[in-house]
């Protein structure tokens, strides 16, 4: 009996060595160190519903020229995207009317979409205009976490707000997360070494995040039980390997100073479900000031999640950030200045020459004009 029972705990424990060393060796060679920033020439650029003519994006480099970008990621959202657009822009424009000085962008970020939903964010762009809503159409699927840096790095606002497409959130909220923002910025931070030496290279640093924690307990009434202990579990596992302090990772309404926008999505190795996870574990890593606010929000028929799997897969990539890092397996790097060092060589040579490229959608033939045309 006792030899048989040795033979069962030799398997037993060969067994999990293997799927251990099998599961190292997926968590190294499924990766890269330093996450890939490269992007499709077609990505460049955005159509320019006024001249009919495709222009290049601004540089993330550039200093920002407005107040606000709003990210949007869409997915095949020519049904849900009209309805949120309609809310957002009635919001800015009040805004913008009754504050002059008030600047802003909206970003639709089609992320490889099947449907129409480019088309869908180019008539927004012709009847607002292309400095106030400009499209960016993905090569290929990226993910949301991989759409939301790429709109991210062709925005020109101070601050930058990424939302859902699906309107499940009310955009007056902005209002809200505003206010925290402000108060997070008017902390006396002097004594933190690790925010000095941020903001000496980034310039104010922080995130607030929405939140939909306070409706949680109406949520679950509503769940099913297997749902609800998905739910739980999920936020157990977040809270045990990544992220404390924030009750609600997920929602997808987050504002970001453009310094702490530019630092983390150019770390930001996750670019699916559960990119918000690794965003705000780089936060709290780096020592960016991170506040959570609540705000209201409802369910919105559409969602693109499969419940269980999705949830499944999110569980796995957080178990991955943590391992990951830990490791060294994903490297980050906090001085923008270091990365890339020849897109930085690139763009002062562009600099000099003070001009960029108009490409027509006809020809191909490209024109130059002056850089503040941009």
């Amino acid at each position: 009996m006792i030899p048989l029972l040795f033979e069962v705990l030799t398997f037993i424990v060969s067994f999990a060595v293997v799927c251990l060393t099998l599961f190292l060796f997926y968590a190294y060679k499924s990766t890269s160190t330093y996450p890939d920033l490269k992007r499709h020439d077609s990505e460049k650029f955005y159509f320019d519903t006024g001249t009919k003519t495709k222009r290049r994006f601004p540089d993330y480099m550039d200093k920002p020229t407005l107040d606000l970008s709003v990210i949007v990621p869409a997915y095949n959202e020519e049904t849900r995207l009209p309805i949120m657009m309609a809310e957002t822009m009635e919001y800015l424009e009040e805004r913008q009317t009754s504050d002059p000085s008030f600047t802003y962008e909206v970003l639709i970020v089609d992320d490889g979409s099947k449907d129409i939903t480019t088309e869908i964010g180019l008539r927004q762009s012709e009847k607002y205009g292309s400095d106030k809503v400009r499209v960016l159409t993905l090569h290929k699927n990226k993910g949301k976490g991989g759409a939301v840096r790429m709109g991210i790095l062709s925005s020109r606002g101070k601050n930058i707000l990424f939302v859902d497409a699906d309107g499940a959130s009310k955009f007056s909220d902005l209002d809200k997360l505003e206010a925290s923002m402000t108060a997070l910025l008017s902390v006396d931070r002097s004594d933190e070494k690790k925010y000095k030496k941020l903001s000496k290279h980034h310039g104010p640093v922080a995130i607030v995040c929405g939140s939909r924690a306070h409706l949680e307990k109406d949520s679950i009434a509503e769940r099913s039980f297997f749902r609800t202990v998905l739910m739980i579990g999920f936020h157990f596992v977040v809270w045990f390997f990544c992220v404390r302090g924030i009750r609600d990772t997920q929602c997808g309404f987050k504002l970001l100073t453009r310094g702490a926008a530019l630092l983390l999505f150019r770390n930001l190795h996750v670019e699916r479900w559960a990119f918000d996870v690794d965003l705000l574990f780089l936060a709290q890593t780096f020592g960016v000031p991170v506040a959570e606010v609540a705000i209201q929000w409802q369910e919105i028929e559409g969602t693109k999640m499969v419940p269980v799997w999705s949830w499944l897969q999110m569980g796995r990539d957080i178990l991955l950030i943590r391992l990951r890092y830990s490791l060294g397996i994903w490297k980050f790097n906090e001085d923008v200045q270091m990365q890339e060092f020849d897109t930085i060589i690139e763009h002062c040579a562009n600099k000099k020459k003070k001009n960029s490229e108009i490409i027509t959608p006809s020809t191909g033939y490209v024109k130059i004009f002056h850089q503040s045309s941009m």
